[in-house]
């Protein structure tokens, strides 16, 4: 499979790679729905399933070029790359976009989540009662989940290994947004905003030759929160690939049918026509995380009147459609072509 690939091939992966880091960041959208589409889906939880004990035997004795091409290393290697790039550069874009254009850039969403239901449907052809069923366990899980309410915010380092592993769920499971099951834990905030910027301020400061960050008992405790939940999410991903692995290997058509089953539910997260709700202190003011931005409760959802607004949501809804079958043509002729 690595050496097939062609530099456009690379070029991309590295672009998915952008796809999925960017749907993992914004809540209620998976990363695991752009993977799927993009018809590399399998391939990435066939690759992060070979992250086992052979491929750590390799690893210590030292035969680093075995090890890479065990796991499928180019392939691993250029999407994370893109997820990476994407964190500091695409997700913060993002988060510019939904602040000045909310209502439009989910429109794009929805559309994406309605065109992926669309696409997975049309080449299912075993539908009977064990996939109805799974469809239906799929649908009430994620609609059940959109409106819960959230918890509060914990620090208790166990607490945040165990929302490590369920926020990679969103990069392996299509249609479950880790994202929005962190906002529901009460860590989005504290995993996704103010750890993240604990180490972008400690690499600022090491370039500048500053390492008072060491006196900074605030700072030690979000960078030890950070590595607690890599390494939690480093457990779910090589976790879940080997789960839904074995599966998807005999249980496709299920496993499928309930893939499918979570996007449909997911559409209530996405839907276009939100208030979004803000957490508040007990004086009722704001809360705020520490970028000085308020922190996210949950949605409130309603029905638009029909307006010109409306009408432009709707175009961006079919954009993202479009979005959608486009990734999928591409999709179509990569695996034709490997």
């Amino acid at each position: 499979m690595q050496s097939t690939r062609t530099l456009t091939d690379k070029i991309f992966l590295i672009l998915k790679g952008l796809g999925m880091g960017a749907a993992n960041k914004v809540p209620g959208v998976s990363g695991g729905v752009v993977a799927f589409v993009a018809g590399f889906y399998e391939e990435f939880i066939y690759s992060l399933k070979k992250v086992n004990k052979t491929a750590f035997k390799l690893l210590f004795n030292g035969r680093f070029k075995s090890f890479y091409q065990y796991i499928n290393g180019r392939f691993l290697s250029l999407l994370f790359l893109g997820m990476i790039v994407s964190y500091f550069s695409i997700s913060k874009l993002l988060d510019y976009l939904i602040k000045h254009y909310e209502l439009y850039i989910w429109s794009v969403f929805f559309g994406m989540i309605v065109g992926s239901i669309y696409y997975i449907n049309k080449d299912f052809k075993d539908w009977n009662f064990k996939t109805y069923a799974s469809l239906a366990i799929g649908i009430l899980l994620g609609v059940g989940i959109s409106f819960l309410n959230p918890a509060k915010e914990n620090d208790n380092l166990w607490f945040v290994f165990f929302c490590g592993i369920i926020s990679v769920s969103g990069m392996t499971l299509p249609g479950f947004s880790g994202s929005f099951i962190l906002i529901l834990l009460g860590n989005y905030v504290l995993l996704l905003v103010d750890s993240v910027n604990a180490l972008s301020d400690t690499f600022t400061e090491i370039i500048r030759g500053d390492f008072s960050f060491f006196e900074n008992s605030e700072r030690i405790r979000m960078l030890k929160v950070l590595v607690i939940f890599t390494l939690g999410s480093v457990t779910g991903l090589v976790t879940f690939s080997h789960m839904l692995s074995y599966i998807l290997k005999r249980y496709k058509s299920i496993t499928l049918s309930a893939i499918l089953g979570f996007i449909i539910g997911s559409l209530g997260v996405v839907w276009p026509w939100k208030k979004t709700i803000y957490k508040l202190d007990e004086s009722g003011h704001f809360l705020l995380d520490s970028t000085q931005q308020k922190v996210i409760e949950n949605y409130q959802r309603y029905i638009p009147n029909l307006n010109t607004e409306t009408y432009y949501a709707i175009g961006f809804i079919f954009l993202g459609i479009i979005i959608v079958l486009a990734l999928e043509w591409y999709g179509q002729k990569t695996r034709k072509v490997t």
